[in-house]
Parts: structure tokens; C-alpha cells; sequence
């Protein structure tokens, strides 16, 4: 048996133990029937901190964060990382407690009862769902399957790998639903960040610790106007940014979300808090400086090209097991939210309020299986993942943030005049960032909130006769 077949069967080994770890930790939790919903989508209320600590950091952290944050070779792109501690801890002691008050399933499922519209919950939903099946599950799948080539130098199609992925991820979360992926997300996160941080040390360890020769901008923490990053938004943007993704997005959310109370939920966020601001911001960037002094410029390529580098050969193995789970886990988790939001807020509200959730579930997760495999292609000729996945994100994150701010901070404002706020905003910023740009787009996104915040209060006023209060009460 040559090098690589070993190689290939200590991933399947290892990747088939988390499965059985998952399928152990799942077996006789039964579905009540007359809350599946709870049971598939939250787990039936069940997850400890460490769970919610363990899926919050893995549904974060995959192949898109590690291959398109080292490829951009620099240490600025740390401040995504470092940023999220203040999302987190917005999510835990602001957003979190509104949640639990309310008693939600989804965050859009708030919305329905701040506005008493169910259309704005359904439009929202429809957004985030868009946003799963258009730019993050085919990312997700597009960059573990480049990994894995880049590791290993396959030569079989990028969307080949992809589809295998996608099938196997798909998998838990048809059988297991978000108890299934937060265990998964939970053993694949440890074994993750246990090898991630190995290559970081190995890195470090093949240039001697020594950063001499490598361009200061690479090494920086505070960009000029060209980079990634200009530090002017930290001020502006990337608070905004951190805001939406951690407190208003379902697929994270829901792991908070699903914890026995709001307790538990807090002490699994903060864990998820300390290992964003104590070990992700190294294995996002040291890598890709490394690759750079060692290589040169490669790009997205450069993380798989340092692994394969560093590591000794006989840890191949693991360390592709490791990025295996991740990608699976990851794929999961996408695949359970984007089956929450169709379920809860679409099928159930406009097409029958008492489905057969299991088989729902089932046929809707092949759906968005195979829109992702299909999309994978799009996205093989971008310069750089994570650069492209953010400028995508301003186009929907700002504007739907915009109306879960208006919904918290004010009475009386029509649900109609909040969704032309939300397309307002969207069309602003498509032609601020990708036709006029006068601006970076990290700046133009916090303008982008303001605008769509203030177009629904005009709208409120002017057209809808409503008078707009702030909300002097708890939420």
C-alpha cells in the first residue's frame, strides 16, 4: 500500500469516527410530533454551552475562512477575527435575551411579531435563504474541494469533490437535524483547530520565526486606502458587519438558540467568544504570511501549498480527515438553517401549517444540495474567496439589518415602509460599490444601513401615515 492510500485511509477513518460519534450522541432522541419543528430545527431545546460553543465556531470556520483569509497573505485580515468578539457579545447580552423573550424559532420569526406582518418575516427569510443557496453553501463546497487538491494534487474535477461533499453533508442533516450538526461541528471543531494550530507552529517553525524580507504591508495591522482593510473602517463598517452576521443571522443564531434557556446559550456563545479572540485570528493569517516569504504570491492556493509544506507526511492524513469534517459540518449546518428558514417561515406559513417535517426536510435539503453543486463552477475563477464573499454580503447585510434595527428601536413603523427600506438600501449599494464606488465598501456598507434606516421612516411617514416612536421599553 503506497503513501497516499494510507493517507486517504486515516481521513476516512478519522472522518467515519466523527460520523459514529455523531450517530452515537444521536441514537434514541426521539421526535415529539407534535413539536418537530423544535425537535429538527433546535434540537428540542437541548444543546449545552459546549455544543452551542463548538457548532458557533465551526459554522464560522471552515475552508472559506482558512484558504481565502491565508490567501490573502497578510496579517490585516486578522481584524475579521478579532471583530467578531464584539458580534458575539452583542449576540449574547443584546440579541440573544430578545430571542429567548419572544420565544423564537427563527430570527425572522421576531420580525413577525415587532411588525404583526407575516410578509416581512417571509421576505427576510427569503433573502437569507437566497444568500445560503446563492453564495455560502456553493463556497463552502467550492473551497474544501480546492483544498483537497491543492493538498494532495488531485487532478479530478473541482465540482466533483464538491458533489461528494455535498452529498455526504447532507446526510446529517436530513437524518440528524441541528442536534446531529452541532454535534458534528463540535468534534470537528477540535480536531480542526487542534491541526490548524500544529501547521501554525510549523510554519512559524520553516522560516526560523524569523518575518525578515517579507513587505511591512503584509505584516501591518492598520491598512491604507488600497488594502483589503483601510483601518478607517474599523470604525465605520466592520462594526455593522460583525452585528448582522452574528446576531441576525439564522445560521448561527439558531445554535444559541437551541440551548434549554438563555443561560446556557450565553456561556456557549462567550466560549465561542474566547477561542475567536484567543486561537482563529493565528490560523487565519500566520500560514498565508509564512507561504508568502517561503512561495511568494499564490493566492488562495497558498494555505493547502503551506500544509502540504510543513506538515510531516505522515499527518497528511489528519489533517485532510480534519478539513474533511469541517467542510461536512459546515455544509450541515448551512443546509439545516436554509431547511429552517423554507420550513418555518415560508412552507408552513403560505402552503400548509402542519407539513410532514421529516419528509420536508428531506426534499428540501436535496433541493439546495443540488442548486450548491450546480453554482460551484461560478465561483472557480474568483481572485480571492473571502474578499468576494464580503463585498457580496453588503448587498443584503446591511438592509436587512436595517429592518431588525427600526423593528427594536421603534413603534408604529409599517412593515411595507421597512421592506422598501430593505430594497432601497440593496440597490443603493450596488450602485455605491460596484458602478460608482466612491467609497471603500466597508465604509459603504455602514452608510448603506443609515440610508435604508432612514428611507423606511420617510416611507413610514410620507406615504404609509405612520408615526415612527422609539421604544422606551425592553424589546
Amino acid at each position: 500500500m503506497n503513501l497516499q492510500q494510507n493517507q486517504a485511509l486515516i481521513a476516512a477513518g478519522l472522518t467515519a469516527l466523527v460520523a459514529f460519534i455523531t450517530y452515537w450522541k444521536c441514537r434514541g432522541e426521539g421526535r415529539s410530533a407534535e413539536n418537530s419543528n423544535r425537535e429538527f430545527f433546535l434540537a428540542g431545546g437541548g444543546l449545552s454551552w459546549f455544543y452551542i460553543a463548538g457548532s458557533i465556531t465551526i459554522t464560522n470556520l471552515s475552508t472559506d475562512q482558512l484558504i481565502g483569509m491565508n490567501g490573502n497573505q497578510m496579517a490585516l485580515l486578522a481584524w475579521w477575527e478579532l471583530a467578531a468578539v464584539a458580534g458575539l457579545t452583542m449576540l449574547a447580552f443584546i440579541f440573544l435575551p430578545i430571542y429567548y423573550r419572544n420565544n423564537c424559532t427563527t430570527v425572522t420569526e421576531l420580525l413577525e411579531k415587532k411588525y404583526g406582518d407575516v410578509n416581512i418575516r417571509a421576505t427576510i427569510a427569503t433573502v437569507f435563504l437566497l444568500g445560503n443557496i446563492l453564495i455560502y453553501q456553493p463556497i463552502v463546497l467550492y473551497s474544501g474541494a480546492l483544498m483537497m487538491k491543492s493538498m494532495f494534487g488531485l487532478t479530478m474535477p473541482t465540482v466533483l469533490l464538491a458533489a461528494i461533499f455535498g452529498v455526504a453533508g447532507s446526510l446529517y442533516s436530513i437524518f440528524g437535524g441541528l442536534r446531529a450538526a452541532a454535534i458534528t461541528d463540535t468534534y470537528s471543531g477540535v480536531l480542526l483547530l487542534g491541526m490548524a494550530m500544529l501547521v501554525v507552529f510549523l510554519s512559524l517553525g520553516a522560516i526560523h520565526w524569523d518575518f525578515s524580507g517579507i513587505p511591512p504591508e503584509r505584516l501591518t495591522m492598520l491598512g491604507g486606502p488600497d488594502s483589503p482593510i483601510p483601518w478607517p473602517t474599523l470604525f465605520t463598517g466592520i462594526i455593522f458587519i460583525q452585528m448582522f452576521y452574528w446576531s441576525t443571522n439564522q445560521t448561527i443564531t439558531q445554535r444559541a438558540m437551541a440551548a434549554p434557556n438563555l443561560r446556557e446559550a450565553q456561556k456557549g456563545v462567550m466560549a465561542a467568544t474566547a477561542i475567536r479572540l484567543l486561537v482563529v485570528p493565528a490560523i487565519v493569517v500566520i500560514p498565508g504570511i509564512v507561504s508568502y516569504k517561503m512561495f511568494g504570491h499564490l493566492g488562495d492556493a497558498a494555505y493547502g501549498k503551506i500544509v502540504w509544506t510543513v506538515l510531516p507526511t505522515w499527518m497528511s492524513g489528519i489533517f485532510a480527515a480534519a478539513i474533511a469534517s469541517a467542510v461536512l459540518a459546515h455544509f450541515t449546518s448551512l443546509l439545516n438553517s436554509s431547511a429552517t428558514l423554507y420550513v418555518c417561515d415560508l412552507h408552513e406559513k403560505y402552503i400548509d401549517p402542519n407539513p410532514n417535517v421529516a419528509r420536508l426536510n428531506l426534499i428540501s435539503n436535496v433541493v439546495f444540495v443540488i442548486l450548491a453543486i450546480a453554482i460551484v463552477p461560478i465561483y472557480a475563477g474568483a481572485a480571492s474567496i473571502i474578499n468576494l464573499v464580503q463585498q457580496l454580503n453588503g448587498l443584503t447585510s446591511m438592509p436587512v439589518l436595517s429592518v431588525f434595527v427600526v423593528a427594536l428601536l421603534f413603534r408604529g413603523v409599517d412593515a411595507r415602509a421597512a421592506i422598501c427600506g430593505l430594497v432601497a438600501g440593496v440597490a443603493f449599494y450596488a450602485f455605491a460599490t460596484f458602478v460608482w464606488a466612491p467609497l471603500h465598501y466597508i465604509h459603504m456598507i455602514a452608510i448603506t444601513l443609515f440610508f435604508s434606516i432612514g428611507v423606511s421612516l420617510s416611507v413610514n411617514r410620507l406615504v404609509f401615515g405612520g408615526q415612527a416612536e422609539l421604544r422606551l421599553t425592553r424589546a
